[in-house]
């Protein structure tokens, strides 16, 4: 059964849904990236959670996001240890 935490956050008076994942997402092509993001958003949505998703990743000490553009700025002053301190959910399907 797959499932993956989630951080659920109201930020800039938007719901954000933050998948962290590993940094084997960055190696994926962006039509890959998007249907994942895409898959864990409808994932999140059945489940009762509000909001768009958001992708984080990091490689190295460097972090990467996939997100509503303006988002963007929000996105690039977090880490991915506000992102796992902030993980309040648990999806599975």
């Amino acid at each position: 059964m797959p499932r993956i935490k989630v951080a659920h956050v109201y930020e800039q008076g938007q719901n954000m849904i933050i998948f962290p994942l590993d940094s084997s997402f960055g190696n994926k092509s962006s039509s890959d990236q998007s249907e994942l993001l895409e898959e864990l958003e409808r994932r999140a949505l059945s489940a009762g959670l509000a909001g768009h998703g958001v992708a984080i990743w990091s490689i190295g000490n460097q972090n990467h996001f996939i997100g509503p553009r303006q988002w963007h700025n929000f996105l690039q002053s977090i880490s991915m240890r506000w992102v796992l301190a902030n993980v309040n959910r648990e999806l599975r399907w």
